[in-house]
């Protein structure tokens, strides 16, 4: 059984494309190298990848548009953008998109390796191994494990780093969940854009549990942030 894992590779360049694959291969992963965005989405639909390699300046659509296509295909699946160069408002951007990590050309090849395993161990062991992922947050219901936030009668899928977010606020509610942990915790590293990034979520939540006023994710001045609930609550059981 052939237990490689699986790559998914777009970048338009000849030569830097021909370059990676031979990188990768060597580092024993199977590769699918596609010069272009459309062709990078049909391959997708054909066989489970563990991770995507996008290119983020391509003709057509560009890399953010690309990895937006596919996390709709599947919001589970991890990414980082390979990039010409590195703006504040690119990497931004990218890590809103739920991008794991960037790498700037021309990049050390032991330093993309490196990430590469890094990300790919980190996907194997998502935060919920021994933890509740069902919570009952006032009139709201959060189901971890299907991405799903419930109010009443309505069901709104969130995204994969809104989950993570909020999964560790409800860990920790009516408790300080210190920002820098957090960010670490989900990252799998410390970073001022990651941090910025992380914040961007905390306001999309902010917005999502807006419909119940007991509920409230507070600041805590240079420390993090506390999902206050003003009634108990804990892990949801159906039926309950």
């Amino acid at each position: 059984m052939d237990t490689r894992q699986n790559i998914l590779l777009v970048e338009d360049d000849l030569n830097l494309g021909f370059l990676l694959m031979e990188l990768l291969e060597t580092e024993h992963f199977v590769v699918k190298w596609c010069r272009e965005a459309k062709s990078g989405i049909l391959q997708f639909k054909k066989m489970n990848f563990d991770l995507c390699i996008l290119d983020i300046m391509m003709p057509g659509m560009d890399g953010f548009c690309l990895a937006k296509k596919l996390k709709e295909l599947n919001p589970k699946i991890p990414f980082l953008f390979l990039t010409a160069r590195l703006l504040k408002e690119d990497k931004l951007k990218g890590y809103e998109l739920g991008a794991e990590d960037f790498l700037t050309k021309p990049f050390d090849e032991d330093e993309l390796i490196c990430k590469i395993k890094v990300i790919l161990r980190r996907s194997a062991f998502p935060l919920s191994s021994c933890q509740p992922t069902q919570f009952e947050l006032g009139n709201y219901q959060f189901f971890y494990d299907r991405q799903e936030l419930a109010y009443e009668d309505e069901v709104c899928r969130i995204t994969e780093k809104e989950n993570e977010v909020l999964y560790l606020l409800c860990l920790h509610r009516n408790q300080i969940l210190r920002r820098d942990l957090a960010v670490e915790q989900i990252y799998g590293k410390k970073d001022y854009f990651l941090g910025r990034s992380f914040d961007v979520f905390i306001s999309r939540l902010r917005k999502l549990l807006n419909k119940d006023s007991r509920i409230s994710i507070d600041n805590v001045f240079k420390v993090g942030f506390i999902l206050n609930i003003k009634e108990h609550s804990g892990p949801f059981t159906p039926g309950s």
